[in-house]
């Protein structure tokens, strides 16, 4: 029988969400929801002195809304609560212990001061990357090289020490990555990490270990950043008898910066000129203590259904030319053997690509409420009919939903300036006449009464009773009714104006431009 997928998305709540990590979620639930499995989220808060206040709450609210749902979680509880690594503290003590009497972990009573000296020491020598490994920890002050009653009495002492992991020092660490085939580490490039930290809180490495195995995560996909690592988890594994259960890995590619340059980091956001963070956030500088404020894809107007289909396509393709993917068409289609290990270039032109494709694909009624919002905030009242004849007109030509206030601004102000360069090429003496005929022509309805076809009717039969080819005046009605020299359907836009509206205006620009 196989075993049943379980995946888990492990976040540290030590500020906002980066889009990376977006996208990490998304592919561990693609592969969960597609194989009948089970989507974990685990908070990962072994690092208290990095913990920063509203981030777990961030994590939480981003993951919802681009519609990542989670079947066992802090909020959600689950059979192997609690799910926070700072709550499940008591558990690990007894892993590393198992560790030392195995004689695969030792006690190190290094002071800060003494593992100065060893790097200065190391650095001195040209060592490349001082670290505490097979062959400084014979130097330094551990379990490794004291008496075995000294190190019990410096225990006893409740002097201050951590647990590291022994790794072996001529030893080739294998395993296969789902992404990148067959990776071989070997020992010596491997040092001996921190398992237990002097306040008795185990760090990232044992803890993700032990969580991972009480949890039964049969994969474990997470960035690239976390290759390096991966060695070290395989040894721990394999240390602790668990090297038949472990499970699956997979490195994802890095997310890098438009032109190529290295990772897209959480700073490059404001520098670039677009978000890297799924929600607008608002914490405080590291150094000075200012508030910050960071934008969001949400806030700038993205919807999420266009998020997640460019994430999707960070580093995966389906094999064919398709590009428009629905969540569950992703379930459908995901696989992991479609995931490169080529680092993917975030290509900012590329999700607003698919943000406008989305935008132009919803019902006019879902988006009218995008542009009531902007009309209540300048004490314009509308009702929904005609805000939803306003977006069905104009969702062609925005790439943002707030973009519909500002392109349809006319609909509800009459122009009090108009398009310089059509005014000096299509206004003219014969036009304006034209144009103050067509006023006179229609309704003098003060509510829409004519559809597109009637206006357009009106339109030409005025246009030939004045020796006009409907051409030569087309672009000056629409400068005279909106002040802009292009937009949506004309017709349809003076049908949502109403033609009482609309001859009130061609008369304006009639009087004003001559």
């Amino acid at each position: 029988m196989s075993r049943p997928v379980r995946v888990r998305f492990a976040p540290s709540p030590t500020g906002p969400l980066h889009i990376g990590g977006v996208r990490t979620a998304l592919y561990n639930y693609l592969l969960a929801r597609q194989l009948g499995g089970t989507m974990i989220l685990r908070i990962e808060d072994t690092d208290q002195n990095r913990f920063v206040p509203g981030a777990e709450d961030y994590i939480r609210e981003s993951l919802e809304w681009v519609g990542i749902t989670l079947d066992e979680s802090p909020w959600a509880g689950g059979p192997h609560a609690p799910y926070r690594q700072s709550e499940r503290k008591p558990m690990y003590r007894q892993y590393a212990d198992q560790l030392i009497a195995g004689g695969y972990a030792y006690y190190a009573f290094d002071t800060p001061e003494e593992l100065d000296v060893m790097r200065e020491r190391l650095q001195a020598a040209k060592v490349p990357n001082p670290q505490y490994n097979s062959i400084t920890r014979a130097q330094m002050r551990n379990s490794l090289t004291l008496p075995e009653d000294e190190t019990q009495a410096l225990l006893a002492q409740d002097t201050p020490y951590v647990i590291r992991l022994k790794v072996p020092r001529k030893e080739e660490v294998r395993f296969q990555d789902m992404i990148r085939g067959w990776v071989v580490v070997h020992s010596s490039a491997i040092d001996d990490k921190v398992l237990m930290k002097s306040d008795g809180m185990p760090t990232y490495h044992l803890a993700n270990i032990v969580d991972d195995h009480l949890m039964d995560i049969s994969h474990v996909i997470r960035g690239e950043e976390w290759l390096p690592s991966a060695p070290l988890h395989v040894l721990l594994y394999r240390y602790l008898g668990w090297e038949k259960t472990m499970p699956q890995f997979a490195h994802l590619p890095l997310l890098l910066k438009p032109d190529g340059t290295g990772k897209l980091s959480k700073r490059d956001g404001d520098r670039l000129g677009f978000p890297v963070f799924p929600l607008e956030w608002r914490g405080q500088d590291a150094e000075t203590g200012e508030p910050t404020l960071s934008r969001g894809y949400r806030e700038d107007g993205y919807l999420p259904d266009a998020l997640v289909n460019f994430l999707a396509f960070l580093g995966w393709n389906p094999g064919t030319a398709q590009e428009i993917f629905s969540m569950p068409e992703l379930i459908q289609a995901f696989s992991m053997d479609r995931v490169s290990k080529s680092p993917a270039k975030f290509d900012q032109a590329k999700v607003r690509w698919f943000n406008e494709h989305y935008l132009r694909a919803k019902p006019a009624a879902e988006l009218a409420p995008f542009l009531l919002a902007a009309l209540a905030e300048h004490g314009i009242t509308c009702s929904e009919a005609k805000a939803e004849q306003i977006v069905a007109v104009m969702k062609e030509r925005v790439s943002f939903p707030q973009d519909f206030w500002q392109e349809a601004k006319y609909f509800f102000e009459a122009p009090t300036s108009y398009d310089e360069q059509v005014v000096a090429k299509k206004w003219t003496p014969e036009v304006s006449t034209a144009l103050a005929a067509l006023a006179d022509a229609l309704p003098d309805e003060a509510e829409p009464s004519a559809n597109a076809e009637v206006i357009r009717a009106i339109f030409n039969q005025t246009m030939e009773a004045q020796s006009l080819k409907p051409g030569q005046a087309l672009q000056a009605l629409r400068v005279a009714a909106t002040g802009a020299g292009a937009g949506p359907d004309l017709f349809e836009t003076l049908a949502i104006l109403g033609t009482g509206e609309v001859g009130q205006r061609l008369h304006a620009a009639v009087e004003r431009l001559g």
